[in-house]
């Protein structure tokens, strides 16, 4: 990976530094919580999502799995393997035999090996931690061998429904796409919302759109310096926190790996918002989210505000889920 190069003085040198004064959730829906910020998206904001839909339109924002041009995954991850088990040949050369039970009928089967957060998904709340704690206060130690606490299975239990915005950073600044490495700033998310004439409401499911990756879409992965890694995004300061946790910002999605500016220049950190939203709000974090289409309409109309459904899948004990997201306007 890229060094994170200079960093202004007096930057924090830990998490810990950077986040002992943050605002924090733990407990605040019981000490046995494993389900964090997505507590909020109860009957009532379910309805005023479904209350959002205006038009019927249905997007699917998950990316292609096992694509011949490559998958997008994080750096030291492989790429989604997937493997026929089962399919015409081993007919056609005799080595499964035509079960006369059924009638006739062939049937093919495959296998796929991956990371659970090797295509578009969603991280579970004991994904990160520092301190050795996880969020509400697990010990790190339930997480050797499988996450006992704070996985991706009480938030798939719960399920997430709610009323989201889309944040079209590049085009509202009259832009193709953000650049490597630049900071989404507050003032430029206010600047976003401005231009599309909307506002966030409490317990809005928030989605920002980078167009960063929009080449490799294009031309596939093989090109992408994935070793060097220097994605756009928001990243953490004070004004950001408290925008969090004044929304009570249930989720948070882009469409980028990370999520955030992936080396914070300014603080002199890598990924500081990944403890900030997961480990103290409990906000679960959705990523590699495929947004052009969306982007498009919602530009077209100029009614970025939407319902939005997902549905991780209830793996045990797992750090995260591949998902496909459901954006209904």
């Amino acid at each position: 990976m890229q060094t994170m190069g200079h960093f202004e003085e007096g930057s924090p040198r830990s998490i810990r530094d950077l986040l002992q004064d943050a605002p924090c959730n733990w407990g605040r829906w019981g000490s046995e919580d494993e389900v964090g910020a997505v507590n909020l998206l109860d009957q009532t904001e379910v309805l005023r999502a479904v209350g959002s839909v205006r038009r019927g339109d249905v997007f699917t924002l998950g990316l292609p799995i096992g694509t011949e041009k490559g998958d997008l995954v994080w750096p030291g991850r492989i790429p989604t393997q997937h493997y026929m088990v089962r399919d015409h040949s081993h007919y056609a050369n005799g080595k499964v035999a035509v079960d006369p039970q059924y009638g006739g009928s062939q049937f093919a089967d495959d296998v796929v090996h991956m990371y659970v957060q090797g295509t578009t998904q969603i991280d579970a709340l004991g994904h990160v931690w520092y301190d050795d704690t996880l969020y509400n206060g697990y010990d790190a130690a339930t997480t050797v061998g499988g996450l006992s606490k704070d996985s991706v299975v009480p938030v798939a239990e719960h399920g997430i429904v709610g009323s989201a915005v889309l944040l079209d950073v590049p085009r509202a600044l009259h832009r193709e796409q953000l650049m490597a490495g630049e900071e989404i700033t507050l003032a430029q998310l206010d600047q976003v919302l401005a231009v599309q004439r909307e506002a966030i409401q409490p317990h809005d499911i928030v989605i920002v759109r980078t167009g960063f990756y929009r080449d490799v879409w294009e031309k596939g992965t093989q090109g992408l310096p994935v070793q060097e890694v220097d994605e756009p995004g928001i990243t953490y300061s004070k004004e950001i926190a408290d925008w969090f946790t004044q929304h009570d910002i249930p989720v948070f999605g882009t469409d980028t790996m990370d999520n955030e500016q992936t080396f914070s220049r300014r603080l002199g950190l890598c990924q500081p918002m990944h403890p900030f939203l997961i480990n103290r709000l409990g906000v679960s974090m959705l990523e590699m989210l495929w947004l052009e289409e969306l982007a498009r309409a919602c530009a077209q109309d100029g009614s970025y505000r939407f319902c939005l459904v997902v549905a991780p899948l209830k793996f045990v004990q797992a750090t995260g889920s591949p998902i496909n997201p459901i954006a209904i306007r």
